[in-house]
C-alpha cells in the first residue's frame, strides 16, 4: 500500500524524521505555556491545511504568540502503525497490519520533542481523525484506549485533550453501499463510529466532531458520499476540531481556577 504523509510545524519548522532535539518534557506550565496542538491520523487528516480554518480560529481564540501547531497524518495508516503494542490475541490477517508497531508514532514523537525543546506548554490538544482502515480491527477500542495512553505517558500529561473526528458514513450498508465493498467493512464502519464516540463521552478531556456531511460531491449529475472529504468539508472539518479543542481548552482553565 502506498502511504502519504503530511507533517509540519506551524510557528517552527522541521523536517519531520530528521530531528536530533533532546528529549525534554511537556509538563504544563500554567504561567507562561503555549497551547500546542497535534493534528494526526491519516488520509483524512493529510487532506485538511490547518492555515484555511483551524489554525486561523485557535489563533483567534487564544493568541497567535500562544499556539504551536504540529500535524502528522499519514494515509492509509492503520492505528496499529501509531500505537506500539499488539492487542490482538490472534495475529490480524485483515486491514493494515504493519511489520513496525508504532512506526508512525515515533517520528511524530520525535517532532513534538523538537517542538518542546523550543517552548513551555499550559496545554496540550491531540485532534485525531482517523479509523477507515481499521474496518475490520476487531480491537479498535483498545487500541485507541492504548493510543492515548501512549501519548500522555510519553509527554508526561495526564490531562491531555482529545478530539476525535468520527469517520464518515461513506459506504455504510444498506443506506449508502460502495461499489465492491463487503458487507463486513460496512459493519466494522458502524463499529469504529460507535466507538469513537464512545471513548470521547467517557474520556475526561474528550470530545468528538461529526462529518457525515463533509464528503458530498458532485459526480456529473450524481451527489455521492466518497471516503474523502471535498474542499469545503475540509475546511469544515477544521472549523469543527478548533470548536472543540478550544471548548476544552476553556473548560480546563476554568476548573484550574
Amino acid at each position: 500500500m502506498r502511504y502519504i504523509a503530511c507533517s509540519m510545524i506551524i510557528t517552527a519548522v522541521f523536517a519531520a524524521g530528521c530531528i536530533t532535539a533532546p528529549e525534554k518534557s511537556l509538563q504544563k506550565d500554567e504561567r507562561s505555556g503555549k497551547h500546542l496542538f497535534i493534528l494526526s491520523g491519516q488520509s483524512n487528516m493529510a487532506g485538511m491545511d490547518p492555515n484555511v480554518s483551524f489554525t486561523p480560529a485557535v489563533t483567534n481564540a487564544l493568541g497567535a504568540q500562544n499556539v504551536v501547531i504540529v500535524k502528522h497524518a499519514v494515509g492509509g495508516s492503520s492505528i496499529r502503525d501509531w500505537c506500539k503494542l499488539d492487542l490482538e490475541t490472534l495475529p490480524p490477517t485483515n486491514g493494515v497490519v504493519p511489520k513496525v508497531r508504532g512506526r508512525h508514532y515515533d517520528v511524530l514523537l520525535a517532532t513534538l520533542r523538537a517542538a518542546a525543546a523550543q517552548d513551555t506548554f499550559k496545554t496540550v490538544t491531540l485532534v485525531w481523525m482517523q479509523g477507515e482502515s481499521d474496518k475490520r480491527n476487531p480491537e479498535y477500542r483498545a487500541y485507541l484506549a492504548e493510543l492515548i495512553r501512549q501519548f500522555q505517558s510519553d509527554l508526561h500529561r495526564t490531562d491531555l485533550n482529545v478530539v476525535i473526528g468520527r469517520i464518515s458514513d461513506s459506504g455504510l450498508y444498506p443506506e449508502k453501499p460502495l461499489e465492491g465493498k463487503h458487507r463486513l467493512m460496512f459493519e466494522g464502519a458502524k463499529n469504529i463510529r460507535r466507538t469513537q464516540v464512545e471513548f470521547a463521552q467517557s474520556y475526561p478531556h474528550g470530545a468528538w466532531v461529526d462529518t457525515d456531511d463533509l464528503n458530498n460531491k458532485k459526480l456529473g449529475n450524481t451527489m455521492v458520499d466518497d471516503l474523502h472529504y471535498s474542499q469545503e468539508g475540509y475546511k469544515v472539518l477544521g472549523e469543527r476540531f478548533a470548536e472543540k479543542a478550544i471548548e476544552l481548552i476553556k473548560k480546563s482553565e476554568q476548573k484550574s481556577r
